[in-house]
Protein backbone atom coordinates (compact mmCIF):
# COMPACT_ATOMS: atom_id res chain seq x y z
CA UNK A 1 0.00 0.00 0.00
CA UNK A 2 1.65 3.21 -0.62
CA UNK A 3 0.19 6.68 -0.96
CA UNK A 4 0.73 9.29 -3.36
CA UNK A 5 1.80 11.55 -0.69
CA UNK A 6 4.90 8.95 -0.84
CA UNK A 7 3.40 7.34 2.49
CA UNK A 8 4.29 3.73 2.45
CA UNK A 9 3.23 1.04 5.22
CA UNK A 10 2.59 1.35 8.67
CA UNK A 11 5.29 1.00 10.79
CA UNK A 12 4.25 -0.73 14.13
CA UNK A 13 7.00 -0.68 17.17
CA UNK A 14 6.99 -1.42 21.01
CA UNK A 15 8.90 -0.55 24.22
CA UNK A 16 9.54 -3.80 26.27
CA UNK A 17 10.22 -1.30 29.16
CA UNK A 18 10.42 -3.35 32.95
CA UNK A 19 12.89 -1.06 34.77
CA UNK A 20 12.38 -3.43 38.23
CA UNK A 21 13.22 -6.63 36.00
CA UNK A 22 16.72 -7.86 36.07
CA UNK A 23 15.46 -11.79 34.80
CA UNK A 24 16.11 -12.29 30.97
CA UNK A 25 12.63 -14.64 30.04
CA UNK A 26 9.93 -11.80 30.63
CA UNK A 27 12.05 -9.72 28.12
CA UNK A 28 12.28 -12.79 25.52
CA UNK A 29 8.93 -13.46 25.84
CA UNK A 30 7.27 -9.92 25.21
CA UNK A 31 9.75 -9.20 22.32
CA UNK A 32 8.45 -13.12 20.66
CA UNK A 33 5.39 -11.58 21.70
CA UNK A 34 5.84 -8.15 19.34
CA UNK A 35 7.33 -10.42 16.87
CA UNK A 36 4.66 -12.07 15.99
CA UNK A 37 2.53 -9.72 16.09
CA UNK A 38 4.76 -8.32 12.93
CA UNK A 39 6.32 -5.11 14.74
CA UNK A 40 9.17 -3.78 12.96
CA UNK A 41 11.20 -3.10 16.19
CA UNK A 42 11.21 -3.26 20.02
CA UNK A 43 12.90 -0.78 22.03
CA UNK A 44 14.63 -0.91 25.53
CA UNK A 45 15.38 2.43 27.34
CA UNK A 46 18.31 2.98 29.69
CA UNK A 47 19.81 5.93 31.43
CA UNK A 48 22.44 6.64 34.28
CA UNK A 49 19.85 8.70 35.84
CA UNK A 50 18.13 5.48 37.73
CA UNK A 51 18.79 1.71 38.20
CA UNK A 52 18.21 -0.76 35.71
CA UNK A 53 19.63 -3.48 33.37
CA UNK A 54 21.95 -2.51 30.67
CA UNK A 55 19.39 -2.25 27.58
CA UNK A 56 22.11 -3.53 24.91
CA UNK A 57 22.98 -6.25 26.57
CA UNK A 58 19.81 -7.36 27.68
CA UNK A 59 19.00 -7.37 23.52
CA UNK A 60 21.89 -9.06 22.94
CA UNK A 61 20.38 -11.51 24.67
CA UNK A 62 16.99 -11.84 23.41
CA UNK A 63 18.51 -11.87 20.02
CA UNK A 64 19.29 -15.64 19.87
CA UNK A 65 15.34 -16.19 21.13
CA UNK A 66 14.42 -14.00 18.25
CA UNK A 67 14.65 -14.38 14.25
CA UNK A 68 12.64 -11.11 13.08
CA UNK A 69 11.97 -8.62 15.25
CA UNK A 70 13.76 -5.46 15.26
CA UNK A 71 16.12 -4.90 18.26
CA UNK A 72 16.81 -1.20 19.33
CA UNK A 73 18.55 -0.65 22.70
CA UNK A 74 18.70 3.06 23.86
CA UNK A 75 22.76 3.87 24.41
CA UNK A 76 23.60 7.28 25.48
CA UNK A 77 26.45 9.15 23.88
CA UNK A 78 27.21 11.57 26.65
CA UNK A 79 29.99 10.10 29.13
CA UNK A 80 30.55 6.94 26.54
CA UNK A 81 33.62 6.33 24.27
CA UNK A 82 32.14 6.54 20.39
CA UNK A 83 34.53 3.78 19.78
CA UNK A 84 33.15 1.29 22.06
CA UNK A 85 29.04 2.45 21.48
CA UNK A 86 29.53 2.02 17.79
CA UNK A 87 31.31 -1.48 18.24
CA UNK A 88 28.76 -2.68 20.81
CA UNK A 89 25.92 -1.99 18.16
CA UNK A 90 27.78 -3.20 15.46
CA UNK A 91 27.86 -6.55 17.75
CA UNK A 92 24.23 -6.52 18.06
CA UNK A 93 23.94 -6.38 14.62
CA UNK A 94 25.64 -9.41 13.89
CA UNK A 95 24.38 -11.73 16.74
CA UNK A 96 20.86 -10.51 15.61
CA UNK A 97 21.86 -10.82 11.98
CA UNK A 98 20.90 -7.50 10.84
CA UNK A 99 18.32 -6.68 13.37
CA UNK A 100 19.85 -4.09 15.05
CA UNK A 101 19.19 -0.69 15.83
CA UNK A 102 19.91 2.31 18.34
CA UNK A 103 18.03 4.93 19.77
CA UNK A 104 20.48 7.20 20.44
CA UNK A 105 20.01 9.54 23.74
CA UNK A 106 22.03 12.41 25.76
CA UNK A 107 22.50 12.31 29.56
CA UNK A 108 21.65 15.75 30.72
CA UNK A 109 22.17 15.66 34.87
CA UNK A 110 24.46 16.49 36.96
CA UNK A 111 23.85 12.95 38.66
CA UNK A 112 24.74 11.00 35.50
CA UNK A 113 27.92 13.23 35.12
CA UNK A 114 29.29 12.48 38.72
CA UNK A 115 28.85 8.90 38.06
CA UNK A 116 31.79 9.23 35.54
CA UNK A 117 33.41 12.11 36.99
CA UNK A 118 34.88 13.64 33.85
CA UNK A 119 33.03 16.84 33.28
CA UNK A 120 29.93 18.52 34.44
CA UNK A 121 26.60 18.41 33.02
CA UNK A 122 25.91 20.56 29.83
CA UNK A 123 23.21 22.17 27.98
CA UNK A 124 21.10 19.83 25.85
CA UNK A 125 21.63 21.78 22.93
CA UNK A 126 25.36 21.11 22.80
CA UNK A 127 25.07 17.27 24.17
CA UNK A 128 22.63 16.88 21.29
CA UNK A 129 25.40 18.65 19.07
CA UNK A 130 27.80 15.53 20.08
CA UNK A 131 25.25 13.37 19.46
CA UNK A 132 25.30 14.25 15.86
CA UNK A 133 28.81 13.93 15.65
CA UNK A 134 28.93 10.30 17.41
CA UNK A 135 26.15 9.23 15.27
CA UNK A 136 28.19 10.66 12.00
CA UNK A 137 31.46 8.77 13.24
CA UNK A 138 29.74 5.46 14.09
CA UNK A 139 28.34 5.38 10.45
CA UNK A 140 32.00 6.10 9.38
CA UNK A 141 33.78 3.48 11.84
CA UNK A 142 30.86 0.79 10.16
CA UNK A 143 32.22 1.83 7.04
CA UNK A 144 35.60 1.32 7.89
CA UNK A 145 35.47 -2.10 6.81
CA UNK A 146 34.75 -2.66 3.15
CA UNK A 147 31.81 -5.69 3.13
CA UNK A 148 34.26 -8.19 1.51
CA UNK A 149 37.47 -7.48 4.01
CA UNK A 150 37.52 -10.18 5.40
CA UNK A 151 39.73 -12.97 3.24
CA UNK A 152 39.70 -15.92 5.78
CA UNK A 153 42.10 -17.81 4.05
CA UNK A 154 43.59 -20.46 5.95
CA UNK A 155 46.20 -21.59 3.34
CA UNK A 156 47.61 -18.30 3.74
CA UNK A 157 47.01 -17.43 6.98
CA UNK A 158 45.57 -14.06 5.87
CA UNK A 159 42.54 -13.11 7.53
CA UNK A 160 42.03 -9.34 6.26
CA UNK A 161 42.64 -7.23 3.44
CA UNK A 162 44.22 -4.70 4.64
CA UNK A 163 43.34 -2.64 1.60
CA UNK A 164 39.47 -3.15 2.22
CA UNK A 165 40.67 -0.89 6.53
CA UNK A 166 40.13 2.62 6.11
CA UNK A 167 41.44 4.97 9.03
CA UNK A 168 38.38 7.57 9.51
CA UNK A 169 40.62 10.42 10.62
CA UNK A 170 37.49 11.82 12.73
CA UNK A 171 38.08 15.46 14.57
CA UNK A 172 34.97 16.22 16.72
CA UNK A 173 34.56 19.49 18.60
CA UNK A 174 35.15 17.02 22.16
CA UNK A 175 36.74 13.85 20.76
CA UNK A 176 38.59 12.24 17.79
CA UNK A 177 38.69 9.30 16.19
CA UNK A 178 40.64 7.45 14.06
CA UNK A 179 39.99 3.60 12.96
CA UNK A 180 39.49 1.45 11.76
CA UNK A 181 36.71 -0.19 13.69
CA UNK A 182 37.26 -3.34 15.19
CA UNK A 183 33.96 -5.23 14.21
CA UNK A 184 34.02 -5.68 10.49
CA UNK A 185 31.17 -4.01 8.91
CA UNK A 186 28.00 -4.94 10.43
CA UNK A 187 24.86 -7.20 7.82
CA UNK A 188 22.80 -3.93 7.83
CA UNK A 189 26.21 -1.69 6.63
CA UNK A 190 24.38 0.62 9.55
CA UNK A 191 22.37 -0.56 11.87
CA UNK A 192 18.89 1.81 12.22
CA UNK A 193 19.40 5.25 13.93
CA UNK A 194 16.59 5.93 16.33
CA UNK A 195 16.52 9.60 17.67
CA UNK A 196 13.27 11.01 20.11
CA UNK A 197 13.06 14.32 19.05
CA UNK A 198 10.12 15.25 21.56
CA UNK A 199 12.46 18.02 22.63
CA UNK A 200 13.41 20.64 20.03
CA UNK A 201 17.09 20.65 20.71
CA UNK A 202 16.92 17.24 19.61
CA UNK A 203 15.57 18.31 16.22
CA UNK A 204 18.53 18.83 13.97
CA UNK A 205 20.11 15.90 14.80
CA UNK A 206 17.52 13.52 14.31
CA UNK A 207 16.45 15.12 10.91
CA UNK A 208 20.68 15.21 10.15
CA UNK A 209 21.88 11.54 10.97
CA UNK A 210 18.00 9.02 12.65
CA UNK A 211 16.25 6.96 10.60
CA UNK A 212 13.33 6.73 12.29
CA UNK A 213 12.54 9.59 14.64
CA UNK A 214 10.05 9.43 17.92
CA UNK A 215 7.96 12.17 18.24
CA UNK A 216 5.77 12.48 21.78
CA UNK A 217 2.72 14.13 20.42
CA UNK A 218 -0.97 14.63 21.82
CA UNK A 219 -2.74 15.92 18.98
CA UNK A 220 -2.33 14.63 14.90
CA UNK A 221 -1.76 18.55 14.05
CA UNK A 222 1.15 18.75 16.87
CA UNK A 223 2.73 15.39 15.32
CA UNK A 224 2.23 16.43 11.63
CA UNK A 225 4.03 19.85 12.42
CA UNK A 226 6.99 17.93 14.18
CA UNK A 227 6.91 15.82 11.03
CA UNK A 228 7.06 18.72 8.35
CA UNK A 229 9.79 20.28 10.44
CA UNK A 230 11.85 16.95 10.14
CA UNK A 231 11.47 16.03 6.94
CA UNK A 232 12.15 19.95 5.34
CA UNK A 233 15.83 19.49 7.51
CA UNK A 234 16.22 16.58 6.37
CA UNK A 235 16.07 18.18 2.71
CA UNK A 236 18.16 21.26 4.26
CA UNK A 237 20.95 18.74 4.79
CA UNK A 238 21.23 17.01 1.38
CA UNK A 239 18.77 14.17 3.00
CA UNK A 240 15.88 12.55 0.72
CA UNK A 241 12.68 12.75 3.40
CA UNK A 242 11.87 9.97 2.09
CA UNK A 243 14.56 8.07 3.73
CA UNK A 244 12.97 9.48 7.43
CA UNK A 245 10.49 7.26 8.91
CA UNK A 246 8.49 9.48 12.22
CA UNK A 247 6.55 7.66 14.53
CA UNK A 248 4.08 8.89 16.90
CA UNK A 249 5.01 7.96 20.48
CA UNK A 250 1.67 6.91 23.31
CA UNK A 251 1.49 5.80 26.18
CA UNK A 252 -1.30 2.75 26.19
CA UNK A 253 -3.35 1.44 28.82
CA UNK A 254 -5.55 -1.32 27.05
CA UNK A 255 -7.16 -2.51 30.74
CA UNK A 256 -10.58 -0.69 30.69
CA UNK A 257 -11.57 -3.30 27.25
CA UNK A 258 -13.90 -1.60 25.10
CA UNK A 259 -15.95 1.47 26.03
CA UNK A 260 -17.74 4.21 23.59
CA UNK A 261 -15.01 6.51 22.26
CA UNK A 262 -15.29 10.33 23.64
CA UNK A 263 -16.25 12.02 19.85
CA UNK A 264 -12.66 12.13 18.08
CA UNK A 265 -10.90 11.19 20.75
CA UNK A 266 -10.46 7.53 20.39
CA UNK A 267 -11.45 6.00 23.35
CA UNK A 268 -10.27 9.01 25.39
CA UNK A 269 -6.34 9.56 23.83
CA UNK A 270 -4.23 10.88 23.30
CA UNK A 271 -4.46 12.90 26.46
CA UNK A 272 -1.53 14.94 27.60
CA UNK A 273 0.26 13.56 30.88
CA UNK A 274 3.60 13.85 32.44
CA UNK A 275 4.79 10.79 31.73
CA UNK A 276 3.77 12.05 28.18
CA UNK A 277 0.79 11.34 25.55
CA UNK A 278 -0.98 8.40 27.00
CA UNK A 279 -3.90 6.79 25.13
CA UNK A 280 -6.63 4.84 27.62
CA UNK A 281 -9.33 2.64 26.18
CA UNK A 282 -9.85 -0.24 24.15
CA UNK A 283 -7.80 -2.07 21.38
CA UNK A 284 -10.16 -1.23 18.45
CA UNK A 285 -10.71 2.33 19.48
CA UNK A 286 -6.72 2.13 19.07
CA UNK A 287 -6.71 1.02 15.96
CA UNK A 288 -9.13 3.59 14.67
CA UNK A 289 -6.39 6.30 15.75
CA UNK A 290 -3.69 4.91 14.47
CA UNK A 291 -6.10 4.52 10.64
CA UNK A 292 -6.59 7.91 11.15
CA UNK A 293 -3.62 9.71 11.71
CA UNK A 294 -1.68 7.19 9.10
CA UNK A 295 -3.93 7.57 6.13
CA UNK A 296 -4.08 11.34 6.81
CA UNK A 297 -0.14 11.09 6.58
CA UNK A 298 0.26 12.43 9.75
CA UNK A 299 3.24 9.64 10.84
CA UNK A 300 4.71 7.00 9.31
CA UNK A 301 3.82 4.59 12.10
CA UNK A 302 3.56 4.61 16.51
CA UNK A 303 5.48 3.74 18.80
CA UNK A 304 3.22 2.44 21.59
CA UNK A 305 4.62 1.93 25.29
CA UNK A 306 2.12 -0.46 27.16
CA UNK A 307 1.15 0.74 30.30
CA UNK A 308 1.19 -2.50 32.14
CA UNK A 309 4.10 -4.35 29.65
CA UNK A 310 2.82 -8.18 29.59
CA UNK A 311 -1.22 -7.80 29.35
CA UNK A 312 -1.38 -4.22 27.07
CA UNK A 313 1.23 -5.92 24.70
CA UNK A 314 -1.26 -8.75 24.48
CA UNK A 315 -4.12 -6.86 24.02
CA UNK A 316 -2.09 -4.63 21.37
CA UNK A 317 -1.24 -7.94 19.19
CA UNK A 318 -4.08 -9.73 19.75
CA UNK A 319 -6.55 -6.53 19.41
CA UNK A 320 -5.35 -3.86 17.35
CA UNK A 321 -2.57 -5.37 15.42
CA UNK A 322 -4.96 -8.11 14.49
CA UNK A 323 -7.86 -5.32 13.03
CA UNK A 324 -5.12 -3.26 11.56
CA UNK A 325 -4.05 -6.87 9.64
CA UNK A 326 -7.19 -7.73 8.91
CA UNK A 327 -8.35 -4.19 6.45
CA UNK A 328 -5.00 -4.96 4.91
CA UNK A 329 -3.26 -2.03 6.82
CA UNK A 330 -0.51 -3.99 8.73
CA UNK A 331 1.69 -6.51 7.49
CA UNK A 332 0.64 -10.27 8.59
CA UNK A 333 4.50 -11.74 7.82
CA UNK A 334 7.67 -10.01 7.11
CA UNK A 335 8.82 -10.08 3.85
CA UNK A 336 12.55 -9.88 4.87
CA UNK A 337 14.82 -10.55 7.64
CA UNK A 338 16.67 -6.95 8.55
CA UNK A 339 15.49 -4.34 10.56
CA UNK A 340 16.14 -1.89 7.47
CA UNK A 341 13.73 -3.89 5.20
CA UNK A 342 11.17 -3.63 7.86
CA UNK A 343 11.29 -0.14 7.57
CA UNK A 344 11.74 0.10 3.43
CA UNK A 345 15.33 1.20 3.84
CA UNK A 346 18.07 0.67 1.85
CA UNK A 347 21.23 -0.93 2.63
CA UNK A 348 23.97 2.07 2.73
CA UNK A 349 26.70 2.01 0.18
CA UNK A 350 30.07 1.78 1.70
CA UNK A 351 30.98 6.26 1.67
CA UNK A 352 34.51 4.76 0.96
CA UNK A 353 34.10 2.10 -1.27
CA UNK A 354 32.87 4.06 -3.20
CA UNK A 355 35.03 6.73 -3.42
CA UNK A 356 37.73 3.70 -5.07
CA UNK A 357 39.14 3.22 -1.69
CA UNK A 358 40.30 6.37 -0.39
CA UNK A 359 40.05 7.04 3.25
Amino acid sequence: MTSSHGRGLLHLAAALDQPTVFDAGPYVELARLAERGGLDFVTLGDTFARPGPDALAVLSRVAPATSRVGLVPTVTTTHTEPFHVQAAVATLDWVSRGRAGWRIDVSATEGEARLFGRRHAAPAEELWREAGEVADVAARLWDSWEDDAEIRDVSTGRFIDRDKLHHVDFEGAGFSVRGPSIVPRPPQGHPVRVVDATEGQARRTAARYADVVLVRAASAAQAAAVRDQLRAVAAESGRDPDTLRVLASLLVDLGDGEHAAEPGHGGGGPRQTAQGPLYRGGPVDLAELITAWHTDGVVDGFHLTPAEPRRDLERLVNGTVALLQHRGLFRTFYPGSTLREHLGLSRPANRYAVTGGAS
